[in-house]
């Protein structure tokens, strides 16, 4: 106060003005120097300011990564709420979205919806088996059902113990698996149907659980899927996901993807194929006239049913034509057999399931399906289950259908018992009774001259 007195009374009210904005401009210059003095000095201490800011939110997500966990599993893609059952001609699946919580040992799937109405209305519940072929009533009598339950969060339903940042696949290997045409049309192909749009980010989640089924296909499920499948049955956690699709998508015609369905199609199917098993080949051979090397021709023989009983001279006769020849069983690795597929031009089998194999051959190989005696019927599922399937492939096809002297089924009959004067319908004499006679009692033995030319043909279509 007394320091304020004497300094008004020295100076004027003009003269006290203006040394305040002396002051004033002397503290800037004075600030301004001391920071380009010591400005080499300044940067340092913000970096390490930095490193100390990332240090401690490094541990803050290490310390909350279960609470991150939840937050993603029920974060962005939780506010989008989506429940969608679909029920086509081989197929059922539901797609969820939003709040979703699997219980594997009541096999049961949760919608939690947090708006004031479920997305179901009145149908709080959907029973699906997670199977692709639900037309079949045997197959599906071997998968296990499913509940999906659409609830209020306001309602008791089971709490979260393991959070999912990523979508979920619910899925049977129950059905068919063991056939090998069925595992690939039923199951394998839906699955990459189902799957493929994730790019590995998905959990395959097994119903029905068959091990070997996994070791057997593991090339393929680690291309699908880059986390451990986990067997649901008898799990007693409730598993929370962001997503989760319960059944696989499927196309009607076997073995075939349709590309008006969906974004992919065979060929990408057979491209991710050549991919897990390392197969080298994508073109078969291109035939030139005065050309020394041969194509190969495999024959594809069989130990029960369907065999051919001369398969010796089946082979003398391709190689007099200039093919290069191997026989060979559709056993053992799966990872071998694709690799000894792959290598040729030409397969040549009868029909049944070792034929699924075509899907191994080269682009613009040749594959001819010997069909056995049996009328109408026989002719239908040869086309429908091969022929068909292996144009969407890219590969040229052939079928030779044998005579009835080209049976054993006339060693076991009389010549005009009604088998084979006139194979009745399927829908006359049952499945089970048209299986047993054409499928499992018959064997081919072929005539190779009449066969001939099918051979002959096959080289004209490789050049």
């Amino acid at each position: 106060m007394i320091y304020d007195s004497i300094f008004a009374k020295s100076f004027s009210r003009y003269e006290q003005k203006r040394l305040g904005y002396g002051a004033f401009l002397s503290c800037l210059l004075i600030v301004f120097s001391l920071c380009t003095v010591f400005k080499p000095y300044l940067v340092p201490l913000h970096g390490l300011n930095l490193k100390l800011s990332i240090l401690v939110d490094t541990k803050l997500l290490m310390v909350n990564e279960t609470r991150v966990s939840s937050q993603i599993a029920r974060g962005i893609e939780a506010k989008k709420e989506e429940l969608q059952c679909n029920s086509e001609e081989r197929t059922e699946f539901c797609h969820t979205q939003g709040d979703i919580r699997v219980h594997g040992k009541s096999s049961s799937v949760y919608f939690v919806s947090h708006k004031a109405t479920t997305m179901l209305e009145n149908n709080t519940s959907r029973s699906v088996k997670p199977y692709a072929r639900k037309d079949d009533t045997e197959a599906m009598t071997r998968v296990r059902e499913w509940s999906v339950k659409a609830a209020n969060d306001s309602q008791k339903v089971p709490k979260c113990t393991k959070y999912h940042h990523i979508p979920a696949v619910v899925f049977s290997t129950g059905g068919y698996v063991g056939n090998h045409f069925h595992e690939f049309s039923d199951l394998v192909i839906p699955l990459f149907l189902t799957s493929r749009e994730f790019n590995g980010e998905v959990q395959f989640m097994i119903t029905d659980h068959r091990p070997w089924w996994i070791s057997k296909h593991k090339p393929l499920l680690k291309k699908l899927s880059n986390y451990e499948i986990m067997d649901i049955d008898r799990d007693d956690e409730v598993h929370c996901f962001p997503r989760v699709n319960v059944g696989l998508k499927r196309h009607h015609k076997e073995l075939s993807i349709d590309p008006q369905k969906s974004s992919y199609s065979m060929k990408d199917f057979r491209d991710l194929l050549r991919s897990s098993y390392s197969l080298k080949r994508v073109e078969a051979i291109k035939m030139r006239d005065g050309q020394h090397e041969k194509p190969r021709l495999m024959i594809l023989s069989r130990k029960r049913s369907r065999s051919f009983t001369n398969t010796a001279q089946i082979a003398e006769m391709a190689k007099s034509l200039g093919f290069k020849v191997i026989v060979k069983e559709a056993v053992g690795s799966m990872w071998g057999f694709a690799d000894a597929v792959n290598s040729c031009d030409v397969l040549l089998g009868v029909h049944g399931a070792g034929l699924t194999n075509i899907i191994f051959l080269p682009q613009n190989a040749v594959f001819i399906q010997v069909v056995p005696y049996g009328g109408f019927a026989l002719e239908w599922l040869a086309a429908n289950d091969f022929g068909k399937p292996s144009k969407d492939m890219n590969i040229k096809y052939l079928d030779y259908k044998i005579r009835l002297e080209e049976s054993t089924l006339i060693q076991q009959y009389p010549l005009d018992h009604m088998f084979l004067k006139e194979p009745p319908p399927m829908d006359k004499i049952g499945w089970d009774v048209f299986k047993s006679v054409y499928l499992d009692k018959q064997n081919v033995n072929l005539d190779v001259n009449r066969f001939r030319p099918t051979l002959q043909k096959a080289l004209e279509l490789l050049h």
